[in-house]
This record gives C-alpha cells, structure tokens and sequence, in this order.
C-alpha cells in the first residue's frame, strides 16, 4: 500500500525538479540563441519562440543522457526522496539567483552538484557512483575544448573559402543558414539539457517504487518525457532574452558568418554528446565556441573580461551547489522527520 506521507513527498520533489527545469530555461536555454539575436539575423522575440519549439523536439528525442544522471551519479538504493529534493532545490536556487544577475551559470554543473552534496549528507561518499561522476566530469571537461576549436577551425574555413567574395553576398549567405544552426542548437540544448531533470525526475520515482528490489528497469516515462520539455520551453519562452545579452554581445561582436560557426561547432558537440549519453553543459560549450571564433581575428576582439566573469560562476558553481544541497537536506530531513 502506497504510504500517502511519501506519496506527497514525491509530488513536491517533481515539482521541485519541474522549477528547476523552468529555471534552465530561464538560462541556459538562452545559450541557444545568443548568437543568432546578436547578429540581428532573428529578432529576439522570434529566436526565443523558435528556441521554445525546438527545444521540446529536442527533448523528446532520446533518453540516454537522463538515464546517465538518473543512475550515474548517487545509488539509487542508497538515498532517499529527501535527498533527491535537496539536491534539486539546491540547482534550482543557484541558476535562479545567478539568471537574476545575468549570470549565465551551468545547469548541469548545479544539478549533479546539488544531488552530488545531497547524497553525501546523506550517506557518505559511498553514495556516489565513481564511474558515473568519472564519465559525466569528462564530459563537462573536453566539451568545452572541443567546442573552443570547432569554433577556431570553422571560422577559419569561412575566411578561407569566402575570402574574395564581398561582405553583402556572405551575409546574405550564412543569415539564412544561421537560422539553421541556432535551430540545431537549440535542438541540441533540449536533446541534452531537458533529458538531465527527466533523469533526476525517474529517479525520484525509482526510489519511491524501489525499481532496484523489485527488479525494474531504469526507464524515463513518457509523461516525464513529454512534461520536462514542455516545462523548459515555457522557461525559454518567459525568461531567455536577459542572459542572451551577456553571451551574445558582451563577449564578441558578431556577424552571422561568426555567429553560424559558434552555433555549428555547439550544435555538433553537444549533439555528439548527447546520442553517447554524456550530460554536458550547453553554458560551456557555445561560450567557449564563440572565444574560439573570436580568436581567429585577433584575440583582443574577445572581451576576455566577461569570459573571466563567467567562468567564475562556473567555479563556483561546483563547491556552493554542493554545500547548498548537503545543508537543504539536512534541514529537509529534521523537517520530514527523517523521511
């Protein structure tokens, strides 16, 4: 007989995931349109409706990476509802904070982080699953490098190729294809992003269920699939045009050539990543694409001064997610009476 307690419990941790997932759209999903509004190829109205679709499409594309963060990072048999809903608020408090000083901070630095310093307050160390944690560091590690010498080599291949033909026949060239880069990036962003709380939402209900003793297999059901992406397409919708300001004109001026090689080379990585089932931070990938691009003309055109204050949120993004969990838990747990 399903416990009623714990049954609530349940609802309030999906819909703690849910304000999280609002809130990645509230930031991170802006990551997928920063470039093609800062270019003035798409207004920002239209690039936000345009990132709303295609990141549900996005979403509902796959499973593999939720099943990567949903398994991967705590044991499941190991932790409680409490510490799933910790973890989450933990995320989701940060990335609503930093969206509100334009901050543009990872999603998924905060998300493992958070569920991360949860579960080892909740049950030490051994909670953590060391090859998980291992493969999705990886992933937060070299996408950013990958994504910093797409973005050199593409922008070098446009100068190469178009280097004799005028500015007005580029541009008209690469407006019309940057419309399909920034819509393959903001695929890319659902595909990998949205999967991350669908995993974190399955757990929760695997713990609930014990899928692990009853033999269950770990699998993302399709309301939760169907609900995370429409949850992250109302967050873009509402709030993506603030941090668009930060990544795509504070960084680097842009014309669409830079623009379309920024979003190619995101788009490709973060696509890769995703059909592996490695959780990657869209934030890192598209930033560090765009300082690739920017450096092919002469690294004084990237306002390193913003790079710097961006990477500092994602610094610390790791220590203060974590401690934030560790202690919401605590504090959740006296106040469910150590469910």
């Amino acid at each position: 007989m399903i416990d009623q307690s714990q049954f609530s419990f349940l609802v309030i941790v999906v819909g703690i995931a849910l304000v999280f997932e609002l809130s990645n759209g509230f930031n991170d999903a802006a990551n997928a349109i920063a470039t093609v509004v800062s270019t003035r190829v798409m207004t920002p109205l239209a690039a936000v409706l345009m990132a709303a679709v295609m990141n549900f499409v996005g979403a509902i594309s796959g499973t593999a990476v939720a099943k990567a963060v949903g398994k991967g990072v705590v044991d499941p048999e190991a932790i409680t509802l409490v510490t799933v809903g910790a973890g989450v608020m933990a995320a989701a408090l940060w990335v609503f904070w930093a969206t509100r000083l334009g901050m543009p901070v990872s999603g998924s630095h905060s998300l493992i982080s958070g569920v991360a310093g949860s579960g080892i307050s909740h049950g030490g160390w051994s909670v953590l699953q060391a090859a998980g944690i291992r493969k999705i560091l990886l992933g937060l590690a070299f996408s950013p490098i990958l994504g910093f010498i797409g973005g050199y080599l593409v922008m070098l291949s446009i100068y190469w190729i178009f280097h004799r033909s005028t500015r007005t026949f580029v541009s008209s060239i690469f407006g019309k294809a940057q419309m399909v880069t920034a819509a393959a990036m903001a695929f890319s962003h659902g595909s990998n992003d949205a999967q991350k709380t669908m995993g974190i939402i399955t757990l929760a209900i695997a713990v609930f269920y014990d899928w692990e003793s009853r033999g269950i297999a770990f699998e993302v059901p399709l309301w939760v699939i169907i609900l995370s992406g429409t949850t992250m397409a109302v967050g873009t919708y509402l709030g993506g045009r603030r941090v668009i300001n930060t990544l795509g004109v504070r960084i680097v001026k842009m014309r669409s050539p830079q623009g379309f090689a920024a979003e190619m080379s995101a788009a490709t990585v973060i696509e890769i990543a995703t059909r592996t089932g490695v959780p990657v931070s869209t934030t890192h990938v598209i930033t560090s694409s765009i300082l690739g691009m920017g450096s092919t003309v002469r690294l004084s055109a990237v306002r390193w001064g913003v790079a710097k204050e961006i990477v500092y949120g994602w610094v610390l993004t790791f220590p203060v997610v974590a401690l934030l969990g560790a202690g919401l838990y605590q504090v959740m747990r006296l106040v469910t009476s150590g469910a």
